[in-house]
């Protein structure tokens, strides 16, 4: 499995951030009222960031340590591929926070300062489970193989 890549992060930004304005011009259009990420969105985020990033903090240690200790491959690729998941979903709820919040500030009537804040934060906290889940991915990759042929110089290799 490869790292997740900047390519792919910006793609689903770009579509998060199309989502985002559209689903708003829409949702007024339409005559609802605009759509305010709630507080506990933005909590959660945050805690499902700093909870990947704890379960990578483990293997990163076991990796990286002087004595070789077991990991557990299923708990690590589950850890990594939890960590992917959340920075692409990062990628893509950072571009739809931003979506709306250009939508609330580029409205002719401007909107009450608690829905920009809470729009802000949103998109703030979308951030935080990108970087979370790229971190938590960094902590979950192999160091390089090391080569053997350096480890055993006097070695001959079998034929």
């Amino acid at each position: 499995m490869r790292r997740t890549g900047p390519g792919s992060l910006i793609t689903l930004g770009v579509i998060g951030v199309a989502i985002g304005y559209l689903l708003e011009v829409a949702l007024v259009a339409a005559g609802a009222s605009m759509l305010v990420p709630p507080i506990s969105l933005s909590i959660t985020l945050v805690a499902i960031a700093v909870i990947v990033v704890l379960l990578a903090v483990p293997i990163r240690r076991a990796v990286h340590s002087k004595v070789k200790v077991h990991v557990d491959p299923f708990r690590a690729m589950r850890t990594a591929v939890l960590a992917k998941a959340c920075s692409l979903a990062g990628g893509l709820l950072t571009g739809t926070g931003i979506g709306v919040v250009v939508y609330v500030l580029t409205r002719p009537v401007m909107a009450s300062s608690g829905s920009i804040w809470l729009s802000v934060v949103a998109a703030v906290s979308a951030i935080i489970l990108l970087v979370g889940g790229l971190v938590a991915e960094f902590f979950c990759t192999l160091p390089p193989p090391e080569d053997e042929d350096e480890e055993h110089p006097n070695q001959v290799p079998a034929r």
